[in-house]
């Protein structure tokens, strides 16, 4: 259990920049070069590098070299272990609020005199 932590730790780091979820969003729609990435964001090229290496590390990019064209594309099923966290989170607090609706419609009104 401790390396799928570690997994999503990366992940959310990864997705807590927004040049980054940019690049996701872009990859989204289909794989794209490096250059393509970098065109909407106003930094250096090493920056954009260092963004692409942060997204590859955590398993949510994986990226081919064809001649001199490095080319990105996303990683579907790494999404899936976000999801499953979040489905995880989401499912305990409906339960949680259901039993709280549950207990506040179980109790006899009360107004004030």
């Amino acid at each position: 259990m401790i390396d799928g932590q570690a997994d999503l730790d990366r992940m959310f780091h990864a997705l807590s920049d927004r040049s980054r979820r940019g690049m996701i969003d872009r990859l989204g729609r289909g794989p794209a070069s490096v250059t393509e990435l970098a065109a909407p964001l106003a930094v250096a090229l090493p920056t954009v590098m260092k963004h692409l290496q942060v997204l590859e590390d955590s398993g949510l990019v994986f990226s081919e070299k064809s001649g001199r064209v490095r080319t990105y594309r996303l990683q579907h099923d790494a999404f899936a272990t976000v999801e499953r966290w979040v489905e995880q989170r989401k499912t305990r607090w409906t339960t949680a609020f259901d039993r709280l609706d549950q207990f506040l419609a179980d109790e006899p009104e009360t107004l004030p005199e």
